[in-house]
């Protein structure tokens, strides 16, 4: 019997040890490894910042489920993994060994790296539960209080859609505490234009979320490096094609919520042959760590090079279709090593986003997420919050109940009604 664990309890790795779990049966034994017992549904982060969502609405105790489904669960976290020794050094001193990994962490929060920033500084973040509930008290004082925003997402960043999708919950929130008249918003952000997205685009991202930032009174400063965050203002260096600081942006700002850049975690970060020079793991087309092959990764945890170069740094992301495809390989691919077969599942990495606005949102649809693409598709209206919320109650159920079935290819295309995607994964075969 192996013995797979799984290095992380958020989208990816919670679904990776369903995943493994129903293909691998009894057979096989799965393991999961995480810091604490719950699953956040991080997409509601935004709406708990303001008030529309509580703690107990997005999230969901694993330890029941993980139960139910045979799967064991360490919640005292990782220290550090030692791929040489092929075992995870656990917080509390003990180890648990393994045949195969697979790395879903999530990143590290930079915020260290910009003066005054972060939770703990002169910034709210909406990137964990916690931070967003800590951000509630933060919005209420805003309400009582208005004054000038800034919200947006920093060099280096490569999560943006919540960035744009908390500005215009904010705008909606603020408007109906009927205050909006008194707070000047200002979006900034490392993208060279509006609806970049770390995608070079997808559609007509850039006109249609350029138009609703008119629509919505919010004013904007791309290519910008924020350089310091106080409590009453945002330093920003605007940068020039060429490198140049083109103007330095002094922007007023009382409530300051900006995504950070990503880092690989404490417990992997500085692993030669396992990680990047950001702790980023590398990982080959069937997600495997070409240093250390019983070892996989799925998730934002995963290295991706950015898809160009920018004035200003900007990361890729990884959406959860794309982050399903992930998994999905990983898990036929491991299917096979215990067969005595050889990987041959590969991600396709395509992306499916929902950018909720509060009443109204922006979608795309991208195949492959990186370009060049066979579909290149987005769209903006009212319905997209309906499918959003619809999305949430979904998932959060398809985390209590410990199914695999496949979220966003089954469910999600259906309601943008634009029709199926390509396949989850392809193989070797299929590519030849």
């Amino acid at each position: 019997m192996a013995q797979i664990v799984v290095l992380g309890a958020g989208l990816g790795g919670t679904i990776m040890a369903y995943e493994l779990k129903d293909r691998l049966g009894e057979a096989h034994s799965v393991a999961v490894v995480s810091r604490g017992k719950e699953y956040s549904f991080v997409p509601s982060n935004p709406w708990v910042a303001v008030g529309w969502r509580d703690r107990g609405e997005v999230t969901v105790d694993l330890e029941p489920v993980f139960r139910k489904r045979n799967i064991t669960l360490h919640p005292e976290g990782a220290r550090r993994v030692h791929p040489a020794e092929r075992r995870i050094e656990l917080n509390d001193g003990q180890s648990v060994a393994y045949d195969y990994l697979v790395i879903a962490t999530g990143p590290e929060l930079a915020f260290d790296e910009i003066e005054g920033f972060g939770p703990a500084r002169n910034s709210q973040s909406v990137c964990f539960i916690d931070h967003a509930l800590a951000a509630k008290p933060a919005f209420d004082a805003l309400v009582r209080n208005p004054g000038p925003v800034v919200v947006g997402a920093v060099q280096g960043a490569s999560c943006f859609g919540p960035a744009y999708e908390f500005a215009f919950i904010l705008e909606k929130a603020l408007r109906d505490a009927r205050v909006r008249d008194r707070v000047p918003m200002t979006f900034v952000t490392s993208e060279p234009y509006i609806g970049h997205l770390g995608l070079d685009g997808v559609g007509d991202t850039k006109g249609l979320l350029e138009s609703e930032m008119r629509e919505h009174h919010i004013k904007w400063i791309c290519n910008a490096r924020v350089d310091k965050v106080e409590a009453d203002k945002v330093v920003v260096s605007e940068i020039a094609e060429d490198g140049a600081v083109r103007q330095v942006h002094e922007i007023a700002s009382v409530y300051t919520m900006m995504i950070p850049a990503f880092r690989g975690v404490e417990a992997v970060r500085g692993i030669e042959g396992l990680t990047n020079p950001r702790g980023f793991i590398l990982a080959d087309k069937y997600q495997r760590n070409p240093a250390f092959p019983e070892i996989f990764s799925v998730g934002v945890c995963v290295a991706i090079p950015p898809v160009g170069k920018t004035p200003v740094p900007v990361g890729v992301p990884k959406t959860g279709f794309m982050i399903e495809s992930m998994v999905t390989a990983t898990a036929q691919n491991i299917a096979r090593l215990l067969e005595g077969k050889a990987p041959n599942a590969i991600p396709t990495w395509n992306a499916v986003c929902l950018a909720d606005f509060g009443d109204s949102g922006v979608a795309f649809v991208a195949q492959p997420q990186i370009p060049p693409r066979n579909v290149n598709w987005s769209s903006s209206g009212k319905w997209v919050h309906t499918a959003k919320v619809a999305f949430e109650k979904y998932f959060l159920h398809k985390m209590k109940s410990g199914t695999s079935e496949p979220y966003y290819e089954k469910l999600a295309l259906q309601a943008l009604g634009i029709g199926k995607l390509k396949a989850v994964v392809t193989t070797d075969a299929e590519l030849e």
